[in-house]
């Protein structure tokens, strides 16, 4: 939600002039203004029940790597997880499988954490299949106590993968905005919320970030210059450049697949535009010659379409375009007000937010059919990113007077909420695989 076909924005926008610091990732060493726990509720259609065990000695380590696994498969909305507390085995053991069968349980994991002599720590764990007795294989990690979460981490996606056929997203990175104590920060954390380090505060707002396909970038819009402009930064070492700072408003960048350009939202020549500029910059090229306001690009994953919320039919909906310009066809069709498109990584769902009533809501539209379905019941969601497996959404939303971040399987009946304690969480967008 980056101009006027946005509802009242959160991040109210000043006008005077203050400090702000760029931080490169890897120095910055606060931790993050709000720090995370994870609520699931919902239950799904279909879960594999498992038995995820603590790790023995976890509690001697800096990180509870044992339960980081659990809350992420749990998380996932593809497990139910099976009470195993009393259990006290590792990945050595030889259990007896219809022992965890009559617990309920069809899958067990299981490992250790162990300090070694240099300060590292040897992260270890082992899977089974308990209805067919089979051991689906482990391995082990030696990693600096720094990269215990992400060891985890890995483990989640090691297990999820085998057990699901699909690439785990639990090592992956979001990025999100915090506004608190009149400051702005955008964070870079792991997926789900926690390790998250500053890559930018500022008095001002900061607004609508984008990851570059390669995951080494992020795109965001901030108003240090009394206006929006568009930069670039470098996730590891905090360096930026200016991509967009003409002459009136420069908003909403989204990347190209290919990470070669960026489609941007300018009001350089009037009214809000959708232009084409460079990944370096340079001169952009105008795509949308409309009277309306064209706002929140969003390419398809195969790069040949845009989508885009246009008021051009009359209130704010969402159109589909060639990448490259040309006539658009309208996309949604229920409601009057539609926004904030986000594509499913194999392009066949669009998620948006929809306006129902007073209401603002997460839907989710099948672009072969053209059914739309809610995936939530709060009133007032925003910023919905596909995870890049395209199995879960995050998104921001309020409960209880503060904006917090949820995810959501796809047929919306496993959320988790990413509970802010200090400061309000908004404009999450989920990075693509890899660190």
């Amino acid at each position: 939600m980056t101009d006027a076909l946005a509802r009242a924005p959160r991040a109210t926008v000043s006008l005077s002039r203050r400090h702000l610091v760029a931080l490169p990732l890897a120095a910055a060493l606060a931790p993050a203004l709000a720090q995370f726990r994870v609520e699931i509720s919902g239950v799904g259609a279909t879960q594999l029940p498992i038995a995820a065990l603590r790790f023995r000695d976890e509690d001697k380590a800096p990180q509870p790597v044992g339960s980081i696994v659990r809350a992420d498969l749990e998380r996932s909305g593809y497990f139910k997880p099976i009470d195993a507390s009393s259990a006290v085995i590792d990945e050595g053991a030889q259990p007896v499988m219809s022992d965890w069968r009559g617990r309920g349980a069809d899958a067990l994991v299981a490992g250790s954490v162990t300090r070694l002599a240099d300060g590292r720590f040897d992260v270890r764990y082992r899977l089974w299949d308990t209805v067919q007795g089979r051991d689906l294989g482990g391995a082990s990690f030696a990693v600096p106590a720094a990269d215990l979460r992400l060891a985890a981490h890995q483990i989640a996606d090691a297990i999820y993968e085998k057990l699901t056929g699909d690439k785990g997203v639990f090592s992956t990175r979001i990025a999100y905005v915090t506004k608190g104590g009149g400051r702005y920060t955008l964070w870079i954390a792991d997926a789900d919320g926690e390790g998250a380090q500053s890559a930018l505060a500022s008095p001002e707002p900061i607004i609508s970030p984008a990851w570059s396909p390669d995951g080494r970038e992020v795109a965001y819009v901030s108003f240090e210059a009394k206006k929006a402009v568009v930069y670039v930064q470098e996730v590891a070492s905090g360096k930026r450049r200016t991509l967009a700072a003409f002459r009136g408003s420069n908003s909403a960048p989204a990347w190209s697949p290919d990470g070669r350009q960026l489609a941007v939202t300018l009001t350089r020549d009037g009214g809000s535009q959708l232009y084409l500029i460079g990944r370096d910059g340079g001169e952009p090229r105008r795509i949308t010659n409309s009277g309306a306001i064209d706002t929140e690009a969003a390419f398809s994953p195969d790069g040949k379409s845009i989508y885009f919320v246009s008021d051009r039919g009359g209130g704010p909906q969402i159109y589909r375009m060639p990448a490259a310009g040309g006539a658009a066809e309208r996309v949604t069709f229920g409601g009057s007000y539609n926004i904030s498109p986000a594509i499913s990584p194999d392009g066949k769902t669009l998620a948006y937010i929809t306006r129902d009533g007073g209401a603002f809501r997460l839907q989710a539209l099948d672009l072969a059919s053209g059914t739309a379905r809610p995936l939530s019941d709060t009133n007032d969601d925003e910023s919905p990113s596909f995870a890049p497996n395209g199995k879960l959404i995050v998104y921001a939303s309020r409960a209880q007077g503060r904006d917090v971040l949820m995810t959501t399987t796809l047929d919306g009946k496993i959320k988790a909420r990413l509970v802010s304690t200090q400061a309000d969480v908004r404009e999450p967008v989920w990075g693509p695989f890899g660190r």
